[in-house]
């Protein structure tokens, strides 16, 4: 038995690209089960379908919670939603979603902190070590109970391109699979109690 997995995702899916390789390797108790994009041009759906994963593209939070349900999904991945979720939504599935953000939280997090806006910000302040954090997902924008975390070193001469490029490589495409998998594991124990 494997804890199925929804992966939320806005743009290019990198971190799904992780996931969907991870599979039956680092991640062996959690299978991709769904895609679902709030943008029909998304690549991270091009991805899924490559993977034979059934990709969505939503309007609005009823579709998620429509897929999830007909689905049967047990954990959602936030990989590149740039969607904030409601309230309504994060309480319904209290510990089943999952975030990466590109920073070592509570620094550089929460609403207007994505993308390439969370490394132009530790750059402009000056920090020496970054990093990435997976957490659970709650009302509050980077604001649930944290999973796991990764550091990454901040060279002199960095941009914010180079410095994303490096917090993907060093932290998120290793820390995602390996918290998704810990969780998917305890789904799993649940089920079976």
């Amino acid at each position: 038995m494997l804890a199925k997995i929804a992966v939320l995702v806005s743009g290019g899916g990198t971190n799904l690209q992780a996931l969907l390789d991870a599979q039956g390797k680092k991640l062996k108790h959690g299978e991709i089960k769904a895609v679902i994009s709030n943008h029909e041009n998304a690549y991270a759906l091009r991805r899924a379908e490559k993977y034979g994963v059934p990709a969505y593209t939503i309007k609005n939070e009823n579709e998620i919670i429509q897929i999830i349900e007909e689905n049967k999904i047990d954990l959602i991945i936030l990989a590149g939603f740039l969607s904030i979720l409601s309230k309504d939504f994060t309480k319904r599935y209290t510990n089943r979603i999952l975030n990466i953000h590109p920073s070592l939280i509570p620094s550089f997090c929460g609403k207007g902190y994505y993308g390439l806006k969370v490394h132009e910000a530790a750059l402009a302040y000056g920090v020496k070590i970054t990093g990435a954090t997976v957490h659970f997902v709650n009302e509050i924008p980077d604001g649930g109970k944290i999973i796991d975390q990764k550091a990454v070193r901040v060279h002199k001469g960095d941009t914010p391109e180079k410095l994303q490029r490096r917090v993907m490589e060093k932290a998120e495409w290793i820390l995602l699979p390996r918290a998704t998998e810990a969780v998917c594991k305890n789904i799993l124990k649940e089920k079976t109690k």
